[in-house]
């Protein structure tokens, strides 16, 4: 499996290819994304070992990401969900699967704090948000 610390664009309005955003801080996979409005929030992974790095970028300009804190414990393969204020990082490989849920407050930095826990121990999921970002 090949990593990569590379992060692209697309301009979702129209077709065509990838551009070059930026580059995250290390060659990673299998992690995990949220966002709001203004901000693209990056956590956990793994290349080869798991991590627990949270970063972010913003999305009005290109660049390379900014340390946003720490999960509450590295994961890989975790879902990310999230509306315009708050993100939610569940489950996950530590490398055996996970029940922890984390949450940050997408506009400001800080370790994630416990969220709770999902109710089986998961890994390799998929998330989805309710914000729309003010489309109509």
């Amino acid at each position: 499996m090949a990593f990569t610390n590379k992060i692209e664009y697309v301009t979702i309005g129209s077709t065509g290819n990838g551009t070059d955003f930026g580059d995250l801080s290390a060659t990673k996979g299998n992690a995990a994304g949220v966002s709001s409005e203004t901000r693209g929030v990056f956590a956990g992974g793994r290349n080869p070992s798991i991590t627990n790095a949270i970063e972010y970028v913003t999305i009005a300009s290109t660049g390379n990401v900014t340390d946003f804190g720490d999960l509450t414990t590295g994961r890989a393969y975790l879902a990310g969900m999230s509306n315009s204020t708050t993100g939610v990082y569940a489950a996950g490989g530590t490398p055996s699967a996970s029940n922890i849920m984390d949450f940050i407050t997408i506009a400001s930095t800080g370790n994630a704090a416990s969220f709770g826990n999902i109710t089986v121990a998961k890994r390799y999921l998929g998330g989805f948000s309710n914000g729309h970002g003010g489309l109509s």
